[in-house]
């Protein structure tokens, strides 16, 4: 071959390859453009979610103990109050007057008693000299000891009449917020009409009851953790997290102290309780709230975001990219969700890639244009063809 047709024939195979790797790039930038990245592998705590309502630890209503008139209110409705603090007054002249009726008795009463002892100790001498009789004797100690059992009746009455004068006095049962008042001044009240005349309740603590499942019951002892006590194996705690109705998250943890030994079998629940701290008054008995409790934690499982996995009547799937870039469609076991992740429980490797952004291009099978998840100029790029 001469020199001219060498050089003519480096320039078609110059030409060659110009077009031929123009039409493969031109064939690669046409692939469908996905961000994958491997799954992560974390420790998952597993939590049961349930409705639960607030109840104060202690509740105590306050009653007239005693009949009459009401005089006085000595409280503000809603404010704290204290133990033993006079909440009320009953009219006490009725009961001042049984009181110094009963005294004025047991002072008789101790009178005859004491004339009885002097006849016994003058009637003694006189028998023993057999100038009184047996009989004599007999009625004097008789009479001595019905005075006696007459001074021990009037000690009972004068008590009970003090009790009852006590009692005109309406008093906190226990330390707490006092409710509105049941009963007006100037109201007949007893423990036959008008009974309750508020309540006071101890909020600075509170319950939280819920019902809780056999399963996830199961699933917490599968631990070997006792509600109420640590477990010292795994350093957890049942512990529960409450949340108010405007969302926000309690910031004082729960501790569950008491589990219903009694599964309601049309339901398959049965009760819990957890006490909390309540020192700003912020959980109001009553209140519904969301109930977190931690049952488990699925130690490193395999974790993908929510948004790389999709539902149809088969399953859950996800796309798998191999290493020849080739799209496989990989139906997968999930487990929890925990945010905007979602646990794998079975289906997919750990060192795998998979689709996380762009599958809604893919069809099981196609070639794709992979690029990995920290690729920022990538994610641009595929948010702009999608129209972001």
């Amino acid at each position: 071959m001469d020199k001219l047709g060498l050089v003519k024939a480096k320039i078609v195979l110059v030409a060659f390859l110009i077009v031929f790797t123009g039409c493969r790039n031109k064939e690669q930038s046409q692939l469908p453009l996905v961000i994958v990245d491997k799954p992560a592998k974390e420790d998952v705590q597993i939590f049961g979610e349930y409705v639960g309502r607030i109840r104060a630890a202690s509740f105590v209503e306050v009653h007239a103990r005693v009949e009459g008139y009401l005089e006085k209110m000595l409280f503000e409705e809603g404010k704290q109050v204290k133990q033993g603090e006079p909440l009320y007054i009953i009219n006490s002249a009725p009961y001042k007057a049984r009181v110094e009726k009963a005294k004025a008795q047991l002072k008789k009463d101790q009178a005859q008693a004491a004339k009885a002892k002097r006849d016994v100790e003058r009637l003694t001498p006189l028998y023993e000299q057999h100038a009184a009789s047996q009989l004599d004797l007999d009625n004097a100690v008789a009479a001595l000891e019905n005075a006696e059992a007459n001074i021990a009746i009037s000690k009972a009455d004068l008590d009970n009449a003090q009790l009852e004068l006590g009692y005109t006095v309406v008093t906190s049962p226990i330390s707490g917020y006092i409710s509105e008042r049941f009963v007006d001044v100037g109201a007949l009240v007893g423990p036959g009409v008008n009974s309750k005349l508020a309540a006071v309740v101890k909020s600075d603590t509170v319950l939280v009851d819920f019902k809780m499942t056999a399963l996830d019951y199961l699933r917490a002892e599968r631990r070997n953790v006792k509600f109420g006590e640590q477990d010292t194996t795994r350093n957890w705690q049942p512990t529960v997290t409450v949340t108010l109705a405007d969302d926000s998250e309690y910031p004082v943890k729960g501790i569950v102290n008491f589990s219903d030994p009694l599964v309601d079998p049309q339901t398959g629940t049965f009760g819990v309780r957890a006490e909390l701290s309540n020192p700003n008054q912020k959980l109001l008995p009553g209140q519904f709230t969301r109930v977190k409790l931690l049952l488990d934690v699925r130690e490193r499982a395999i974790v993908v975001p929510r948004k790389a996995l999709s539902i149809e009547k088969g399953g859950a799937f996800i796309y798998v990219i191999r290493k020849d870039d080739i799209a496989e469609k990989r139906f997968v076991q999930t487990g929890p969700e925990i945010g905007n992740k979602v646990v794998v429980e079975r289906g997919l490797g750990e060192n795998e890639e998979v689709v996380i952004e762009g599958y809604h291009k893919l069809t099981p099978g196609i070639k794709v244009r992979p690029v990995n998840a920290n690729d920022e100029k990538a994610i641009q790029k595929l948010r702009e063809e999608d129209g972001e």
